[in-house]
């Protein structure tokens, strides 16, 4: 499938230059229950479902970058520099996570899945607050009980300590999480913009909420 061209400028957020954020949408994985699909690229309400993500992402941040493994001309359709995970063999986010970190233009990162196409609006203000009011080292989004360990913003300058952790085998973002100062930040109040694609059927019931040609 073609993805639709997205601009690749994106506007002025007015941060100062030390609380610049380079978004990073994470497409590395396998798609492995969906069919062994590049889920991002797949269909939703007309658009491939990564361009509902992107929509979202975008505003909300001083650059975007994209983490995919494969179909990559796909994905550079998009209008985004587009790169792969450094380590081999489906690492996992966090694998897209350091590569990200290694190139990212702003001293903050924040990541989302390409399978969320319902995510928050105001998801990067809300981790971004919490980050500096705690002055932790990267913060999560979570509701109630549950933490969202992919939609996350924390400061590149990480990307040795996340090499380390990779190099020794350690693929558990939990793990990797449990030796830094992190904040939670609840979405209590936005439950169900966590949800991600995983099925076909999950597809079918999104495709339902979303119009087409609108993220």
């Amino acid at each position: 499938m073609t993805a639709t061209t997205t601009p690749a400028s994106l506007p002025d957020s007015g941060r100062p230059a030390d609380r610049r954020i380079t978004g990073v949408l994470l497409a590395g994985g396998q798609g492995s229950r969906m069919g062994g699909v590049d889920k991002g690229l797949v269909e939703l309400a007309g658009r491939p479902m990564a361009a509902h993500a992107l929509e979202r992402l975008a505003p909300q941040v001083d650059a975007l970058i994209i983490n995919a493994n494969q179909n990559l001309e796909a994905w550079q359709a998009f209008g985004y520099p587009v790169f792969g995970d450094d380590i081999g063999g489906f690492a996992g986010p966090l694998a897209g996570l350091h590569a990200a970190l290694t190139r990212a233009r702003h001293p903050l990162v924040v990541t989302a899945p390409c399978d969320s196409p319902f995510l928050p609006h105001d998801l990067v203000e809300r981790l971004a607050s919490a980050l500096h009011a705690a002055k932790a080292q990267l913060a999560v989004a979570k509701t109630f009980d549950q933490p969202h360990p992919v939609f996350c913003l924390c400061r590149r300058d990480l990307a040795e300590h996340l090499g380390t952790f990779l190099a020794s085998g350690g693929r558990r973002i939990d793990r990797w999480y449990g030796s830094l100062d992190v904040v939670e930040v609840s979405f209590d109040d936005e439950e169900a913009a966590f949800r991600n694609i995983n099925t076909r059927d999950e597809l079918a019931a999104a495709g339902q909420e979303l119009p087409a040609g609108h993220g």
